[in-house]
């Protein structure tokens, strides 16, 4: 990951005496959550950027950082999603965190292969109910990732506690408003990051116990597969 950050700067016309930090960015004893798949509205690749303040502290906490590893491709003509990736490569450049959270671009067969044997959790938050939660997350799961999920599509089927935690998302009024929604589900990411997330990675399995209620309804129990 570092030799392709590396590149991705080199390619955007840094030079090699400034890419010195790149020899030190994610740390392996940090928890490591990745997100990498297309990059369309819907799979909301920068929900995670809702609250920039508060994902930086995420990122920076004294005890129990976290970093991420952000892979994605917009199709050449969706410039919605080519804005989506300019936003996250604009936070992602911040001095004061790109050593926690990385957006590498080009993402294909050959950079998922270290990936996700590299990742400890495996993020996932579209619109629901999309059926958009596939094969990135069941490609995780079988390289011994920890998903962190919307309920869709076939984490909706299969989500257990022991396999991870799901994120709950808005519903009714909530649900019908587009900025409500994203700032309740990005709450909704964030508090499970840090009280639930962050603190496994010390204790070695998820936490059983459901997230704290959030102030908006939940999304229903999964049915069992």
């Amino acid at each position: 990951m570092r030799d392709r950050l590396r590149a991705s700067w080199r390619q955007r016309g840094a030079a090699a005496a400034e890419l010195g930090w790149t020899e030190t960015v994610l740390d392996p004893d940090v928890l490591t959550i990745g997100f990498a798949r297309r990059v369309p509205s819907y799979k909301r690749l920068t929900l995670m950027l809702r609250d920039k303040d508060r994902l930086r502290a995420l990122l920076l906490h004294p005890e129990r950082p976290v970093q991420l590893v952000v892979a994605g491709k917009a199709h050449p003509a969706d410039d919605g999603g080519k804005r989506l990736v300019q936003e996250l490569v604009r936070f992602a450049d911040d001095p004061r965190v790109r050593h926690r959270i990385v957006f590498l671009p080009d993402y294909g067969m050959e950079m998922a292969r270290g990936l996700y044997p590299g990742c400890d959790v495996w993020l996932n938050n579209p619109l629901r109910p999309l059926e958009a939660c596939g094969t990135s997350g069941m490609k995780a799961a079988l390289n011994g990732c920890l998903n962190l999920s919307v309920l869709d599509g076939w984490w909706d089927e299969w989500y257990e506690p022991d396999f991870g935690w799901a994120i709950p998302t808005a519903d009714g009024a909530a649900a019908a408003d587009e900025d409500r929604r994203d700032d309740l589900e990005a709450a909704a990411l964030y508090e499970l990051i840090e009280r639930r997330v962050a603190p496994a990675s010390t204790t070695g399995a998820p936490t059983a116990s459901p997230p704290a209620g959030p102030p908006w309804s939940a999304a229903p129990s999964p049915t069992s597969a």
